[in-house]
């Protein structure tokens, strides 16, 4: 049960790894070895841009593996690589960290499988982060280049976000591929620098804000934007304030 979930931490060659604890399958380094996937054809799809993204055919099942790259300017400087500050502030052990807790908050997320740092030097590190993928999803990106962006997925997604907000988590990156879309369930993907707070209305205004711009950045509203805010966005923000009080 996800709310039984706990970790172990292993060490590993000039780092360590966090994975579940009581896995039927051992979980060591050799699973962040894309030789070795490929190896088995276990390795299908590499997804580039900020952060490389692999999907795997794992003994545990679909899942995705991450590893972290900077964005912006800086990455010409520094690339995957990130100063240390100690082992409980590295991206992919905070990440795992956090999606843990959602796990067990019952919060519709990706599940944690493993992480895993590694010194670079003496003031750097890089990092990865392994989640169970979820199956037959799209982001709400593709569903509103889709046409599919309607009064009941904009109802679905309001909610979606009030019920991550009510447990306090703050996602540091609210945009409309971060939202996947399955037949069944709504999810929030890609956790890294989030984090658990007192959910106050300021940062979750601003969280909403993040995602408006976000869709309409991506064409929500472009033939007729009044439309899209008298409908949709008030529709999902009607939605989002029903959940969130309870």
């Amino acid at each position: 049960m996800a709310g039984m979930m706990q970790e172990t931490r292993r060490a590993g060659t000039d780092g360590a790894l966090l994975c579940i604890a009581d896995v039927p399958v051992p979980i060591d380094e050799r699973w962040f070895d894309a030789d070795a996937w490929r190896a088995r054809g276990a390795l299908h799809e590499e997804i580039g841009g900020r952060g490389r993204i692999a999907m795997l055919d794992t003994p545990l099942g679909p899942c995705v593996w991450r590893h972290y790259r900077r964005g912006g300017r800086i990455a010409v400087l520094l690339g995957d690589r990130y100063l240390w500050t100690g082992e409980a502030r590295t991206r992919s052990f905070a990440e795992f960290r956090l999606l843990l807790a959602l796990a067990r908050r019952d919060l519709p997320a990706p599940r944690p499988v493993a992480a895993r740092y590694r010194r670079v030097g003496a003031c750097f590190y890089d990092a990865d982060l392994i989640t169970r993928r979820i199956e037959n999803a799209r982001t709400l990106a593709e569903c509103l280049a889709a046409g599919a962006f309607d009064t009941e997925l904009a109802r679905a997604v309001g909610a979606l976000v009030a019920r991550f907000h009510r447990a306090g988590v703050e996602h540091a990156d609210l945009n409309a591929h971060n939202v996947l879309v399955t037949p069944g369930q709504l999810y929030l993907i890609d956790f890294d620098r989030g984090r658990l707070r007192k959910p106050a209305r300021r940062w979750r205004m601003a969280n909403l804000r993040r995602l408006h711009r976000s869709l309409r950045k991506l064409g929500a509203g472009a033939d007729d934007p009044d439309r899209f805010e008298r409908t949709l966005w008030t529709v999902l923000l009607e939605a989002y304030a029903r959940t969130f009080a309870g």
